[in-house]
């Protein structure tokens, strides 16, 4: 995969702001009518109903997110899971239901819009289009922040309207209302309930597309899942009480046939604010929550391309970045096509069609978590975890199948022909240019001959990239960890396997026999290479303990051959070096995330093209240790009379008032290295090393600033 990784700058309320925005548009605004029409005042049902059959799409979306942030989204996951031929069918079809749906968008405003103005919709429609793509070609930060006025304008709007309507429902009899309006409250039986959920349905499909700008999302394993919670709970109470609004107030033949039922209920209950100030305030939502979904829709549809033409599966330049780090030739692509459609299409009758193959795309979806879970790919580590798997994700695929027969035969004919185009595609372009392979040739052992090990490596680069979680004890782990300052000519590799296994067996209870073999054993886990002279061996155990460390360093080099080496990047080679640095880590396979995790951040930290220079010029163990920890969670501190560290002297460790999370983890003293327990008396001449959250750590430094171990102390 090519091409420079997209910049970070979504936050939780970016995030928020697409899904809700890529949400409400004709499903609240347009619909209402026609789906009770099907089925009457079960409607308000039907919307609910539709609204938590979204909830097991949402959790596997928001699962496989967190694990692989990555422009293209649906596209990414299906390629990364069932292969390039499945990834090509995801992406295309993707790219244009989502094309065809933000276009019909902006078709959609016309209906408000010419409550007050006669305008031609399509020329308005063009220029928004053409608006919308230069604002997401200047940058997603930009266009982020459009779609977060945007939709604070439609929610604030629209709570005001379910409040104000809800008010008013409740100072009349509208039971009675209910009764003279409606005979039954299923009017066509099930048949119509069932039809209304799956034309209601695709009101929600938008919260997924949030996931195509995953790579560009700051702290996704927390903002992703949350914002989607957030949105999905939004969209379903306004759609919910807004359509109980409109049932309880509006006339059943009135309702029926209304294209903006959203602006003839406000007018019910809405009269007694100044002139038409009710009528414009929904005509300013309902134009906000068009055009939030054309621009979420833009922002999203463009990463699909952006993604193929990394992946190979369409010609490179789609794949580029802009003067603005942007996705460029794809947005204007994107752009393109929404302008093509709505000068040559029925955009409204095609959109429709096109819903069928977002419901396919989320029985997939569905799948590749099954598919990603039962791989066991090592470094596939979601920050989010779908609860109750995989009944969610079955539960999911049958709401999809369910739903698929509802939108009826000529739907499924656009859908096939979206695939048959998709295949076609593939072989005759991309399928010479690809050698890549998805998960699902991992989940069984006889098509082992077709794994593709590159999967394996994309997925830890993406756990470099992430980071430790909150809850990764890597500062007490590191802090904790034995200190070789060793000498080859003094100690040859062997010897130190053996004192590291000795050191690990006393602190884990492990047989130091089984470590040793552990190590040995370059098959079972391997020795990753990091730079030329630096080295990591990890490997995880049955027994259920905390990780630990040890660390290695040869100033002249330690030589060092292996006939089997397993290199970061996934070669394998027959390797003999010299090692200025060897890294131990041991784990419990009961916390292969977090050992993995652990593992990646301390490959990023070697990795640094800084690191051997540091690490050969370290002067003693306390600074070998820090090279290693995070400077902003991490001090030493020295005791000493006549400084403000004095005030230590003579204390146990359970009377120190150090910030709440901080945490001592190793005393040094007379050149030896003491785990501290509540009752350790301090001494003078003790070293600390302290960890702590960034806050505390300040806090810390200012307090004993000039007693902070510096090179020359």
């Amino acid at each position: 995969m090519s091409g420079k990784r997209l910049k970070k700058t979504l936050k939780l309320f970016d995030v928020y702001a697409i899904s809700t925005g890529a949400m409400f548009s004709s499903g609240f605004f347009l619909l209402p009518g026609l789906a009770a029409a099907m089925t009457g005042p079960s409607v308000v049902l039907a919307y609910l109903v539709a609204g938590f059959m979204m909830y097991p799409t949402m959790l596997s979306v928001a699962e496989l997110a967190t694990a692989m942030p990555r422009a293209g989204g649906a596209y990414y996951f299906i390629d990364r899971s069932l292969g390039p031929l499945f990834g090509t069918i995801g992406g295309i079809g993707s790219w244009f239901a989502l094309v065809f749906k933000s276009a019909f968008a902006l078709i959609g405003m016309g209906a408000y819009v010419s409550i007050f103005i006669d305008v031609p919709i399509t020329p308005v429609a063009i220029g928004l289009t053409l608006t919308f793509g230069f604002t997401n070609i200047i940058g997603s930060k930009e266009a982020g922040w459009l779609q977060k006025v945007l939709v604070a304008t439609l929610v604030v709007i629209l709570t005001f309207y379910t409040v104000q309507g809800l008010a008013r429902v409740f100072q009349f009899d509208f039971f009675n209302h209910l009764r003279q309006e409606y005979d039954v409250f299923f009017l066509n039986g099930t048949q119509g309930f069932f039809g209304s959920i799956g034309l209601v349905f695709v009101s929600y499909a938008g919260l997924t597309k949030v996931a195509s700008v995953a790579e560009e999302v700051h702290n996704p394993d927390k903002n992703i899942p949350l914002a989607m919670f957030l949105s999905l709970a939004t969209a379903t109470s306004i759609y919910v009480v807004g359509v109980f609004i409109m049932v309880s107030l509006l006339d059943k033949d009135v309702f029926f046939s209304d294209l903006t039922p959203v602006a003839t209920a406000g007018e019910v209950f809405m009269t007694w604010l100044p002139g038409k100030t009710g009528l414009i305030l929904v005509v300013v939502a309902a134009i906000a929550a068009f055009a939030s979904t054309a621009n979420a829709g833009i922002m999203s549809a463009a990463r699909y391309p952006l993604g193929m033409a990394r992946d190979k599966l369409i010609p490179a330049y789609f794949g580029k970045l802009g003067k603005f780090q942007t996705p460029f030739y794809a947005t204007l692509a994107t752009t393109g096509l929404m302008v093509f459609l709505l000068l040559v299409f029925n955009v409204e009758s095609v959109a429709k069609i096109a819903s069928t193959f977002q419901l396919l795309l989320f029985g997939l979806l569905n799948i590749c978590v099954i598919v990603m879970r039962e791989s066991e790919l090592k470094g596939y580590d979601p920050g989010f975890r779908s609860p109750y798997y995989p009944w969610v994700q079955i539960t999911g695929l049958l709401f999809s199948i369910f739903l698929i027969i509802e939108m009826g035969f000529l739907s499924l004919i656009f859908t096939f022909l979206i695939i048959g185009a998709s295949i076609f595609w593939y072989f005759s372009y991309a399928k010479d240019k690809v050698k890549r392979e998805g998960a699902m040739f991992h989940v069984y052992s006889k098509l082992g001959q077709r794994r593709y090990d590159g999967l394996e490596m994309e997925l830890w680069s993406m756990m470099k990239e992430k980071g430790l979680r909150a809850e990764d004890p890597y500062e007490k782990v590191i802090s904790r960890a034995l200190i070789l300052d060793a000498d080859a000519g003094k100690l040859s590799y062997e010897q130190l396997l053996d004192v590291v296994a000795a050191h690990f067996s006393e602190k884990t209870g492990l047989k130091k026999k089984a470590l040793l073999s552990a190590f040995v054993d370059e098959k079972e886990e391997g020795l990753i290479a990091i730079g030329k002279t630096t080295a990591l061996k990890h490997v995880r155990f049955e027994e259920d303990m905390e990780s630990e460390v040890a660390i290695a360093r040869f100033r002249e080099g330690v030589p060092v051959k292996f006939d089997y080496f397993e290199l970061f990047k996934g070669k394998k080679k027959n390797w003999s070096k010299k090692l200025h640095a060897v890294l131990f880590l041991i784990s419990s396979k009961k916390h292969s995330g977090q050992h993995l995790r652990m593992l990646a951040h301390l490959a990023e930290i070697t990795d640094n093209e800084t690191f051997p220079k540091r690490w050969l010029q370290a002067s003693d163990e306390g600074e070998l240790r820090q090279i290693l920890l995070r400077d902003e969670r991490f001090i030493n501190i020295r005791l000493e009379h006549g400084k403000p560290s004095s005030v230590l002297i003579g204390k146990m460790i359970h009377e120190l008032k150090l910030p709440e999370k901080s945490l001592i983890t190793v005393i040094k003293r007379d050149g030896k290295i003491i785990f501290p327990h509540g009752n350790s008396i301090l001494k003078a001449k003790d070293e600390l090393s302290i960890i702590g959250e960034k806050r505390e750590i300040d806090e810390i430094r200012s307090q004993y600033e000039a007693d902070t171990l510096t090179k020359d102390a």
